[in-house]
């Protein structure tokens, strides 16, 4: 695009008046219209900036567990997620305490401070790394369950955090490209994600990313964790006849370890499709010219909703991943029990019942 400072801003403004006439509800939603519109995203926002408070302090708490527990190299994946929901949960406090403070924009600080935090930037870029992570736990599962050998054969660190990257790569990519396009200060205020260059494109978006970020991911989900209790379900009926002639324990205790990472992504990711359905809908019923905007009693309670997702999912992990579970109730005095490490119970029951014994004589 050529031309003045001048031009390049009275073109942004006319593209907003054209989109405003094309799309009255979606661009008009950023801008509020009356006491009670106002009224209630103040007190959105102050819940949101509560929800923030207690994620963060909850997944906190799931790090310190599980590097505690050690499962932090044992699953890396799992770790990583709950770095993103951590993150996720301190950009909610920082973005909507900024967003209370209801600043005019001015100049290039302005203007930056619109496309990266204001316009929910670095926050929606964790928040969709954090659902790429987890379809990738979702394989990494499918994969050490149903292909067991070709996994312990084939699958590698280097694979493993090369999944990690991708999913924070993917989505500062896909965030910023889309606020960097769709997103403008006008007049002082930060209009983000509703200036589209034509309503074709808007459309093709909503589309696209309900299918790749909520549809695809359920399908993923559906066939992995159904696949993945078959087989639990297969190795459990042989595991149960061989227990009549005596079976390994450190074989049981492996299985019951998988089995409780198992359920422990199961509910994870179930929480993940019921919380993020109303927004990901709304999303797309916004973007495909609906009588919906961003300032409806829907779009907040939908919204809150997703991001409810990251506040209470760290107490899954605190309820049913049992070596956090037991990490975290160390930390209570009334409840520090001599429970043996289950690596260590796991090694000692490894090694062989019937070794020799050395003579003293």
């Amino acid at each position: 695009m050529t031309g003045t400072p001048s031009d390049i801003e009275h073109l942004s403004v006319l593209m907003t008046t054209e989109t405003i006439d094309d799309v009255t509800q979606t661009t008009s939603a950023n801008l509020p219209t009356s006491s009670s519109s106002r009224g209630m995203e103040f007190y959105f926002q102050c819940a949101v900036v509560v929800i923030g408070v207690v994620g963060t302090a909850a997944n906190a708490l799931i790090l310190y567990g599980l590097v505690a527990s050690k499962q932090h190299k044992k699953h890396v994946l799992i770790f990583n997620q709950n770095v993103l929901d951590f993150i996720s949960s301190l950009l909610l406090i920082i973005t909507y305490a900024l967003k209370l403070c209801n600043f005019y924009l001015t100049g290039v600080g302005g203007y930056w401070l619109c496309m990266l935090l204001l316009g929910e930037n670095f926050l929606w870029c964790v928040i969709l790394a954090s659902k790429v992570n987890l379809m990738t736990v979702t394989v990494e599962r499918y994969l050490k369950v149903v292909y067991a050998t070709w996994s312990k054969n084939k699958l590698r660190n280097w694979m493993i955090y090369s999944a990690m990257a991708f999913a924070w790569m993917s989505g500062f990519v896909h965030i910023f490209a889309l606020t960097l396009t769709t997103s403008e200060v006008i007049d002082g205020v930060c209009y983000a994600h509703v200036i589209w260059e034509t309503r074709a494109s808007q459309l093709a978006y909503g589309i696209w990313s309900f299918v790749s970020f909520y549809a695809f991911t359920i399908l993923i989900f559906i066939l992995c964790y159904w696949r993945i209790l078959v087989v639990v379900r297969r190795q459990a009926r042989v595991m149960a006849g061989h227990s009549a002639a005596g079976s390994s324990t450190a074989q049981s205790l492996s299985n019951q370890i998988q089995t409780n990472v198992i359920k422990t992504m199961i509910l994870v990711s179930a929480f993940y499709a019921i919380s993020d359905m109303p927004m990901s809908v709304y999303y797309l019923l916004l973007n495909i010219h609906a009588n919906l905007t961003l300032l409806d009693s829907g779009y907040y309670a939908a919204i809150f909703i997703s991001f409810l997702y990251i506040c209470a999912n760290p107490f899954i992990y605190a309820t049913k991943f049992d070596p956090v579970k037991r990490a975290i109730l160390s930390l209570i005095p009334c409840m520090k029990t001599p429970v043996q490490p289950i690596e260590n119970t796991q090694l000692a029951a490894s090694q062989p019942a019937n070794r020799p014994v050395r003579s003293h004589q």
